[in-house]
């Protein structure tokens, strides 16, 4: 019913509405690429070149259908996810879906703020980041604090543009693109060698590109937009479309390090590694990666700890949304500080282990994220929440087919990098 009465409405209405509700579904996607994400992508292709196209084309599929859920969800109960957690599960489970999500969204931040650091120190002296970060952190809290939705959403909206760097870069990398597609679509295992580090690189793009905090962010940013069930057809395109441009921008990241790094037998498993490997591209390729990257952590410095709050304050049944000054919502705002000023104090403590950190973060992440998704699936198929907005019995096998697929991954990912650090 909502698909034609949308359709009813002349092309110049359509538009303007579209553009209205334009944001969450992108921002929320796009922010997937942050500093960890933009490493874990330039790792895939500086070690496996293009032969991990594949899993970026399927986990676009993945991805659309998790972000939807949590997009309708929002529309139709005005809720965010901790909101619904919280009512329809308790506090045992809530407690501990918030307690995971916040040990895993400092350990994020910090992968944030990391990338930060490497890329002033790139262009600036090396004890920069002493300076940088602060300077960053003070920015990112005056913008959440102080600004309101619609300031701040397009000031996310703008750095999302700047991802296009990606691609400027991976075109002037000149990679034989006839080949590169043939791997987007067929894998080919031949090729590759017979160990477990391509299984757990697999599982380590499942983990960068479907976060827990992104299901949190999103739901919360479509409710704080007030985005109803009637203007839900054009949030599900803004939502679809955050998904596929989010995933072509991984996939230019993938394409680059390919072209220029797997040639080089370059490792990248840090932020900082990654930095180094910079001078492959070329004094342009550099910049452009650069400033790439630098944008990256600043989106993931900013929304990651933004879904925290959102999560954590839903969870307690407080005041929570963007444009809300601190004596209106001060729980929202004080998590948010907290996490920003922790992760970045954490940069600047000399002799802490940030990769340590960061592959606690993603263990906590690997553990936490099956068990969103299946609560997103069961929630949304409970008639007194979402009436005839319940999954359909096609899309419930595709939703329960994707949590499987997503938590079997997950899961191989935790066992193995346990299995790592304790032999």
């Amino acid at each position: 019913m909502l698909r034609r009465m949308w359709r009813r409405r002349p092309v110049n209405t359509q538009i303007r509405a579209l553009l209205a509700v334009l944001g969450p579904g992108i921002i929320a996607a796009s922010a997937g690429n942050d500093a960890g994400g933009v490493t874990t992508y330039s790792s895939a292709g500086a070690a496996y070149g293009y032969n991990l196209l594949w899993v970026l084309f399927l986990l676009t599929f993945s991805l659309t259908i998790a972000q939807e859920m949590g997009a309708r969800m929002a529309a139709v109960t005005g809720k965010g996810l901790a909101d619904l957690i919280r009512e329809e599960f308790g506090v045992r489970v809530t407690m501990f879906a918030m307690a995971a999500l916040v040990v895993a969204n400092v350990g994020t931040t910090v992968a944030n703020f990391a990338g930060i650091a490497a890329v002033a120190e790139m262009v600036l002296p090396r004890d920069a980041r002493l300076w940088v970060v602060p300077v960053i952190e003070g920015g990112i809290w005056l913008l959440v604090a102080r600004g309101s939705y619609r300031r701040v959403e397009r000031v996310f909206l703008a750095l999302c543009l700047v991802y296009l760097t990606y691609v400027v870069a991976a075109i002037a990398a000149e990679p034989p693109w006839g080949l590169v597609l043939r791997r987007t679509v067929v894998p080919d295992f031949r090729s590759l060698p017979a160990d477990a580090a391509y299984l757990t690189m697999v599982v380590a793009l499942v983990g960068t590109t479907i976060a827990p905090w992104m299901q949190f962010y999103l739901q919360s940013s479509v409710r704080d937009k007030r985005i109803t069930v009637e203007s839900y057809p054009l949030e599900r395109m803004d939502v679809t479309a955050g998904a596929v441009l989010s995933n072509v921008i991984s996939f230019f990241i993938v394409v680059t390090c390919g072209a220029v790094l797997h040639a080089q037998s370059a490792r990248v498993e840090t932020v900082a590694d990654l930095a180094g490997a910079l001078q492959f591209l070329g004094p342009a390729g550099s910049w452009l990666f650069g400033i790439g990257l630098f944008n990256a952590a600043m989106v993931g410095a900013s929304i990651v700890p933004l879904s925290t709050a959102y999560a954590v304050t839903e969870s307690l049944g407080w005041e929570s949304g963007l444009g809300r000054r601190i004596r209106e919502a001060p729980l929202f705002i004080g998590v948010y500080t907290v996490v920003i000023v922790l992760s970045a104090l954490l940069i600047l403590v000399p002799g802490i282990s940030l990769l340590g950190v960061i592959v606690a973060a993603q263990v906590v992440n690997g553990f936490l994220l099956p068990v969103v998704l299946v609560l997103m699936v069961r929630l949304i198929n409970k008639r007194r929440l979402m009436g005839e907005h319940v999954n359909s019995g096609l899309y419930n096998i595709v939703a329960w087919t994707t949590v499987a697929a997503v938590a079997g991954v997950s899961l191989i990912y935790v066992a193995v990098t346990l299995v790592d650090i304790l032999t």
